[in-house]
This record gives structure tokens, sequence and C-alpha cells, in this order.
């Protein structure tokens, strides 16, 4: 009767489960090539408004690098219609709160209005597309709100080039060698011009995807995004490049001296395929094996019960075109870098070669299917997902069946990706060192 009972319970879960994770959505594209999704969720009256745009850090000139992050924050400066200063302003005083971001691959700009905010998010970010005034100005204030985000997050933080200098090791062609935030020297050097030309060319409807969500009339919004999206120009189709990297085949080594930090990090850096592809997926579940939590392998042996480092983890960098697989450890007490990485070294070994248990599988599937589910709990989480799953991975529906592809892997899965991917000599060692005077003692 017990087991019985305990089947039923299961059933259950996964029965609700697979009802929650099920997200209904229209999706279509007006004639200037934007293409518009629809999320109808009336059981709060909030709406999303969310513009993503396929522009990132890899789209720009290698001498003109932080272009698209500088935009993130450039094309709140204000439009034709609104003044400037007055945006965050307009969204506040109508219930609302906005935000934007940015990565190698894309930017993302959104608004969470009460519902009978619709036409208003739909104006304001229409006006953003169509008619963003771009001047010197806002361009010289921008300028030195970078600068400042770079001073706080990165040149004065510990760690704070960490995945820099990762990325410049790894990555030859490819423009994922430069980081989001750029160069300050570049942004200093660009002509308005410059700036004026970049926003002509990728802030266009047809390298962007618009997506409405939450307590909407289905109707209403698309008569509403007819009327402020529809009039705006097609833009000049761009013309994309693409980057081949010669594998890796010697290990790489690379030191760099942070004045910020008093405890050295060694890293372990490997270069994998795209976000889209299946070995990407199974790489997320190693990570989660290796350093999820303090049950994990890395974190069980070497911080708790052999005490060699204070900190470890390992994660799956993913990106559209490549991606990167980074395992970090800093040290505890008189251990090594050197005997830190052994260490590391021998719990990936184990993954190669061992199946990992049937129960460890399914902790690793229970896992991932919550944090699919609670990652589509809300409109503005379900509105970030439609437009990532269309535009980064080419497969909206993926929704509502991502979660079958991690169900559907393997134990000799991830041990057959473990050996593919993470053998040392695919690999960057980079010692992340402090200087002598803020070494610790």
């Amino acid at each position: 009767m017990k087991n019985l009972l305990m089947t039923f319970i299961s059933v259950f879960l996964i029965t609700q489960i697979n009802m929650a994770q099920q997200v209904a959505f229209e999706e279509y594209d007006l004639e200037n090539g934007l293409h518009v999704v629809l999320h109808q969720d009336n059981s709060a009256p909030v709406v999303t408004t969310a513009v993503m745009y396929h522009v990132g850090a890899k789209n720009e000139n290698p001498n003109r690098t932080g272009f698209a992050h500088f935009f993130e924050h450039l094309l709140f400066e204000g439009t034709k219609n609104i003044g400037r200063g007055e945006w965050f302003k307009i969204v506040s005083s109508n219930g609302g709160a906005n935000n934007a971001n940015t990565n190698e691959d894309r930017t993302y700009y959104y608004e969470v209005f009460p519902s009978n905010n619709l036409a208003l998010g739909l104006w304001m970010e229409s006006d953003r597309m169509l008619q963003p005034v771009i001047n010197q100005i806002g361009v010289d204030t921008q300028n030195e709100v970078v600068k400042e985000e770079k001073r706080l997050r990165v040149d004065n933080q510990p760690y704070g080039n960490f995945l820099a200098q990762v990325k410049k090791n790894m990555f030859d062609k490819h423009p994922y060698r430069w980081t989001t935030i750029g160069s300050m020297d570049h942004l200093d050097a660009a002509s308005l011009e410059e700036f004026i030309a970049f926003n002509k060319k990728f802030y266009i409807p047809n390298n962007a995807v618009l997506v409405v969500a939450g307590d909407i009339d289905k109707k209403e919004a698309k008569d509403l995004i007819q009327k402020y999206f529809g009039p705006i120009p097609r833009g000049k189709e761009i013309q994309r490049k693409t980057f081949t990297e010669e594998p890796i085949t010697t290990t790489r080594k690379a030191k760099y001296i942070d004045p910020n930090i008093q405890i050295p990090a060694i890293v372990a850096a490997y270069r994998i395929p795209s976000m889209k592809t299946r070995d990407a997926y199974v790489l997320d579940m190693i990570s989660s094996i290796l350093s999820s939590g303090k049950s994990s392998r890395l974190y069980k042996k070497i911080v708790d019960d052999k005490k060699m480092a204070f900190q470890i983890g390992a994660f799956n960098f993913t990106q559209e075109d490549y991606g990167l697989y980074i395992i970090y450890g800093m040290p505890l007490g008189k251990t090594t870098l050197d005997a830190l990485l052994d260490e590391i070294d021998e719990e990936v070994v184990k993954i190669q070669k061992e199946l990992i248990s049937e129960k460890e599988l399914q902790k690793l599937r229970n896992k991932f299917e919550n944090q699919f589910v609670n990652s589509n709990s809300g409109v503005q989480g379900i509105a970030h997902s439609l437009a990532s799953y269309y535009m980064l991975y080419g497969d909206i529906n993926l929704i509502n069946k991502e979660i079958d592809i991690y169900n559907s892997i393997t134990r000799e899965e991830i041990r057959q990706i473990a050996k593919k991917y993470l053998n040392k000599n695919q690999r960057l060692e980079l010692k992340y060192l402090p200087t002598e005077k803020t070494a610790s003692k």
C-alpha cells in the first residue's frame, strides 16, 4: 500500500510539473519584419512588454568594443516624444518598473506595467525603436555612467577581470574574446556618427522580437502593436560574419595579477559548442554534479572533507556560437594552486570513467525540472524565455519541451560528453594571482 501511495504521489507531481510548464503563445510577423509573440495570462492584472534585439558584444568592431552595452544605457536617454531624463519618471509614475541587459549575443529591454497601461509600454518601446535621440550630450553622459560601472564592477572589484582573462585566452578570432563592457578607450575615441550608424544598423524591427505577456486581450494587443510598431520602416538586412575557432589541442597556460585580491585562484576553462547543441545541455548536468550545492562532488571532497579550498565551483557559460565550461578554486591554507587543480581533475576523471548512479541522475532531473518550472512561473520570466528561445535558439517551442531534453539525457551520455570536452590538452589553465603586497600571508 505504501509503495502504491508513493507511486500515485510521484505520478501526480509529474503531472503537475507537466501542466505548469505548458506555456501557450501566439506568434506572427509584421510587414516590417518585427516578430511578435503574445502570451495571455489573465491571472493577475500585470503585463510585460519586452523587446530583444539580436545585437550584443560579438557584433562590435574590434576597435570599438563596448558599443552594445553602451546602447543599453544610451537608449534610455530619450526619444523625440520622451524628453531627456523622463523615461524612468514616466514608467514609475504609471505604476511600472523597467530595466535592460546586454550580453555577447543580444540586448533586452522590458517594462512591467499594470495591464491597463499596455498601450503605454508598447508606445514607449516603439518610440525607442523608431526615433531615439542620439546626441553628444547623451553620449557624454552615458560615457561617464559606463566608466563608473566598469570601475565598480570590474576594475575595483575582487576577481573582476576573471572572465575577461578567460575569454582573452580562449578565443583567437571570435569576438567573444572581449567582454560585454568593452574598452573605455574605444568608447572615448568613437564619434557621434559612429553611434548613430550602430543604432541605424542594429536597432531595427527586422532585427528584433517583441513579446507581450500577461493580462491582455489578444485582439486589443494586436491592434495596438500594429498602431505603434507597424509604421516603423524595415531596416537594411544585416550581413553577419561567421567566426570559426580552431580546436584547442595543447594546454594553454596564463597568469593574471589582480591587485584587488588577497587569495589566488586556479581556473580550468574549456571551449565548448553552442548552447543550442545537445552537448551543452549535458554539460549543464555535469556542472551540477561537480559543484551544485554542498553535497556536490567538488565541494564535498575538496572543501568539506580535505579542507583544501574555501571556495570551488564549475559552471557552463553558454553562448550562441561557442560556450565556455569553467572550473575554478581558491585554495585554503598551504594548498598550492597546482595541488588544487590535481584534486579537481581527479573528480573530472571519475565522471569520464564511471557512470553516475541512477539515484544521482534522478536527482539531477528533479533539479532541472524545478529550475525550468520556476523560470517560467511568472509572466516576466515567460517573456524573457520566449524572446530568448525564438532569437538565440531558433526554436521558440523550447519553452515547453526543453525539460524533455534534460530528462532524456542518460548516464552514458554524461560520461561520453565529459570525455569529449573536459580534457587537459583542450583547456586553459589560468593562475589568477594577487600582487606580493596584497597576497594573504
